[in-house]
């Protein structure tokens, strides 16, 4: 296991099933687990500097064949007072109503879906997080370094995930992926700690998040609330 300390944030090279029990209590977990729909076997687009030429295996990994055991996300919920997991529709988890929904105005980016679903055991109605991958330049790369993962989320919008854990300091992304969520953390302030298994993703996740802090701010318009709606009646 290696292990990397970068300003507030520690990340772990590993299995999330090995790390998680050596882990204490924290505030908050928000991640992107695997869905089980077969991502690790896409290709992606070059889009920055660590974009993959379209066509290209994405690192040839299938890390997206089963989704998480039932035993992880009570491990999950377990260790943590607030939880949100992308993809939670693809998850067996309690029922809850603090659900996020990212609206991509069906710009079909990456993607055929409308939309994006986050579960949440956040006592609030509905939200929504209305922004396009084309409603400006670069939305996915302000940090300079691509659309690296085949899922890999744009930084407002975990940003405003962060943001929806109040009172949390530390949060935690088991599935680390290419550090989103870590340079998220580095903006707003909060201490992170990430697990992530597949090496060339780690070392990303690392640069990533190390260009966070020496940056600072890495984009003015870092606050994503304007883009929010409540549904009403939710």
């Amino acid at each position: 296991m290696r292990v990397e300390t970068i300003g507030d944030a520690t990340l772990y090279l590993g299995d999330c099933l090995e790390i998680l029990p050596t882990l204490p209590k924290v505030d908050a977990v928000v991640t992107d687990p695997p869905y089980g729909i077969g991502m690790g076997r896409t290709v992606n687009h070059k889009n920055g500097k660590y974009g993959k030429q379209s066509g290209e295996p994405h690192l040839g990994l299938d890390w997206d064949s089963d989704t998480p055991s039932k035993e992880t996300f009570n491990k999950l919920i377990e260790m943590s007072a607030v939880q949100i997991f992308w993809g939670g529709n693809y998850f067996e988890l309690p029922v809850k109503r603090g659900w996020i929904v990212w609206d991509k105005l069906n710009d079909d980016f990456y993607s055929t879906s409308d939309g994006e679903l986050a579960w949440t055991n956040i006592e609030q109605r509905l939200k929504f997080f209305r922004r396009s991958h084309g409603m400006d330049k670069g939305f996915m790369v302000k940090d300079g370094f691509g659309n690296v993962h085949p899922t890999q989320k744009p930084i407002p919008l975990m940003e405003f995930c962060v943001k929806q854990a109040t009172e949390a300091q530390t949060i935690l992304d088991p599935f680390m992926g290419s550090g989103t969520t870590g340079v998220a953390c580095a903006n707003l302030g909060r201490k992170f700690i990430g697990i992530e298994i597949c090496e060339d993703y780690f070392n990303v996740a690392c640069e990533r998040i190390d260009a966070a802090y020496r940056q600072g701010k890495l984009f003015v318009d870092s606050d994503p609330r304007p883009e929010a709606a409540l549904l009403p009646g939710m």
